[in-house]
């Protein structure tokens, strides 16, 4: 392999994004054994902290340690954390560490079954949906005993996959967080790519194989034709295993990644309009007019029961953006664009995943500005230093909705500027539903945060 130039050595040419692997400090770390692990140690301390809060603690979300460090500051953050460095989180998740230890003791590497190979998307669909819809129904956020089940469940899953299957597989086809991570890291600002010209000579495949260094990539992916950052979880075991230096590192322009989709995916397509039905789920049932519309549907079903009524209320929001892309793929099917329905809704669907994270971000803005110092008392609290919280919020309700309406306008014109590169080949005329389609979603998303909003968590 002498003849094989390495990335150092090669001229970068000025369409090739600058590879941050060239930055020694950064090679060597992510090459040590301290990268991912001393994160990942971070995190799992942390993690049972949270976790013991949450199931011994005290029963009064406002005032448990757990509640606050999960669903006021991480929920929060966490898709912040998916736009600058992509899936990072998932390399130091304390899911994905307990799969490995677990698989190194006790796991019997067994292939993943052929239905999560091929059905695993539309699990981690389902999940997702399912998670939301018990929290509304449960009151998970509003119950640390609650939150507390919901991670000790998972921790569950993740075990038992982990005795039995290969790799981080709960991760890949199960993990509803995984999922979500996935579709915002194609918006991320972060990639990792092998060089083909270096890939394509090499006979090792240590990157997938695993060496004495590092196992293979826990998530089943080839460096040389990966094409998407979306199952990237940027461990770094693919650096530390590669004898050739081919891995590049990259920040890239937001979004990027989504304007020449090679393989686009009915089940991501699916995610993304499902994940701005979630939005606006999270959004209504903390308006105060949230009453008026469960009276509303009251009147049609003919039951004051909540979980009816909710219900109801759920399947409508899930189903509005699944129903207007649609629509909006037939009108553009009719007004000359050259592709089929079906291969529109697919295509424009990732257009939306921008509008996603502005509509996640500006929700969860509402919680860590108007509720962030509860971290801080509550933190106090944890070490025996008694606190009076008094007011929680870091900022006035009028300036979290001008950071929410900015928020809502950047990621309007990322989905609209997406739906125009991936619509590049198609007529003006008929790519105007899909502009008004985003304008659409904006326009719903500003006017949902415009309204008075309530706290779920007292």
């Amino acid at each position: 392999m002498s003849n094989l130039a390495t990335p150092e050595k090669r001229i970068r040419t000025p369409k090739e994004p600058f590879n941050l692997l060239t930055i020694p400090v950064i090679k060597s770390f992510m090459q040590s054994k301290w990268y991912p692990g001393i994160f990942q140690w971070m995190v799992i301390i942390v993690f049972s902290i949270i976790v013991f809060e949450l199931v011994a603690g005290t029963v009064s979300p406002h005032s448990n340690f757990g509640t606050t460090m999960t669903w006021v500051l991480w929920w929060p953050i966490i898709p912040i954390l998916f736009i600058v460095a992509g899936r990072f989180w998932c390399a130091i998740c304390p899911f994905g560490k307990l799969s490995d230890i677990v698989r190194k003791l006790v796991g019997s590497e067994r292939p993943m079954p052929k239905f999560l190979r091929k059905y695993g998307i539309w699990m981690i669909d389902i999940f997702f949906i399912g998670i939301t819809y018990s929290d509304h129904v449960w009151g998970i956020v509003e119950s640390p005993r609650g939150s507390g089940y919901l991670l000790l469940g998972l921790v569950t899953m993740v075990v038992i996959t982990s005795v039995y299957y290969e790799r981080r597989t709960f991760c890949k086809t199960l993990c509803f967080l995984g999922g979500l991570a996935g579709n915002y890291s194609r918006s991320g600002a972060l990639e990792l790519r092998g060089t083909p010209e270096v890939c394509k000579t090499c006979r090792t495949q240590a990157c997938f194989k695993g060496s004495e260094k590092a196992e293979g990539c826990p998530m089943f992916q080839f460096p040389r034709t990966m094409d998407s950052s979306a199952e990237c979880n940027i461990c770094g075991n693919c650096i530390k295993n590669c004898p050739n230096d081919s891995i590049r590192l990259s920040m890239r322009v937001p979004t990027k990644e989504l304007w020449g989709l090679k393989n686009p995916r009915l089940e991501h397509a699916a995610l993304a309009a499902v994940i701005m039905g979630i939005v606006f789920v999270q959004n209504i049932t903390m308006l105060e007019i949230w009453e008026d519309i469960l009276a509303a549907i009251g009147l049609v079903t003919g039951t004051s029961n909540y979980v009816v009524n909710f219900t109801i209320a759920f399947i409508i929001s899930m189903a509005l953006p699944i129903l207007l892309l649609i629509g909006t793929a037939k009108l553009a099917k009719y007004m000359g664009m050259l592709e089929t329905v079906k291969k529109n809704f697919i295509r424009f669907g990732y257009a939306i995943i921008p509008l996603d994270l502005a509509g996640h971000l500006g929700h969860n803005l509402f919680h860590i500005i108007t509720e962030g110092k509860a971290i801080w008392f509550n933190s106090l609290e944890l070490f025996g230093m008694s606190s009076k919280p008094g007011d929680l919020s870091l900022a006035s309700t009028s300036t979290v909705q001008m950071l929410q309406y900015a928020i809502i306008l950047i990621g309007f014109f990322g989905s609209t500027y997406t739906a125009y590169r991936l619509g590049k080949k198609a007529s003006f005329k008929s790519m105007i539903p899909f502009y008004a389609f985003m304008v659409l979603l904006a326009v719903i998303n500003i006017y949902l945060f415009s309204l008075p909003m309530n706290h779920r968590v007292h």
